[in-house]
């Protein structure tokens, strides 16, 4: 059988992608600026609201989420791009199915939310997810069983370098990048794409539920 091909728009380092692969896609990685780093199968270095769609099974989509996360209250002065519609809108256009992925708080239509925690990984890293078919989200939050989470936000600079007893004893920070990497469950990713990237598990978990709605 042909295997099928996903694209993955704003794929960064390839956190979505890794998730997708291990589910059974080609993954085809898009990006404004290059990713030395990309895990996946191909990628093109392009805008993702003028590359071409066709020809793939499945898109994911992460468009920037510095315009509807929390922190943006922080820099008021700045203006972020905000592209879930301008998205959306073609990806209704391609005809294929999707997922569009963003922080809580983005416009989304209907989202369903996935946490690290009932993953069994030490970040939590709420995200909401809108797609154009139906998946029955079973994964609930277990914060209690996963203790105080592992702390990848923001930039993935300072934070990641902290130690556990720097500012009054602050253990939910990483001590050093392989930390980091292993409570988010990527292994190649540097501290800046690891601040931004969404678990592998997230991607791999929504991928199997489109296999299914294929049978």
């Amino acid at each position: 059988m042909r295997q099928l091909r996903a694209l993955d728009l704003f794929c960064g380092a390839g956190g979505a992608t890794k998730g997708l692969q291990l589910a059974g896609f080609h993954v085809t990685g898009v990006y404004q600026a290059a990713q030395p780093r990309y895990c996946g199968d191909a990628f093109i270095r392009a805008d993702a609201l003028t590359v071409p769609l066709a020809g793939y099974d499945f898109i994911w989509a992460s468009p920037p989420c510095q315009a509807y996360c929390a922190l943006r209250h922080l820099h008021p002065d700045r203006r972020y791009p905000d592209l879930i519609a301008a998205v959306r809108e073609r990806l209704i256009a391609s005809g294929v199915r999707w997922t569009i992925e963003n922080v809580p708080g983005a416009p989304l239509l209907k989202p369903t939310m996935l946490c690290g925690s009932a993953f069994g990984l030490r970040v939590r890293r709420h995200r909401l997810f809108e797609s154009n078919w139906f998946w029955f989200n079973d994964k609930v939050c277990l914060h209690g069983r996963q203790g105080r989470p592992i702390d990848v936000s923001g930039t993935g600079g300072r934070r990641i370098n902290r130690r556990p007893n720097d500012h009054g004893g602050n253990t939910n920070k990483p001590r050093n990048l392989a930390e980091a990497r292993q409570a988010i469950g990527i292994d190649w990713a540097v501290r800046a794409e690891l601040a931004q990237a969404i678990p592998p598990a997230f991607s791999l978990y929504i991928a199997q539920r489109f296999f299914e709605a294929q049978q």
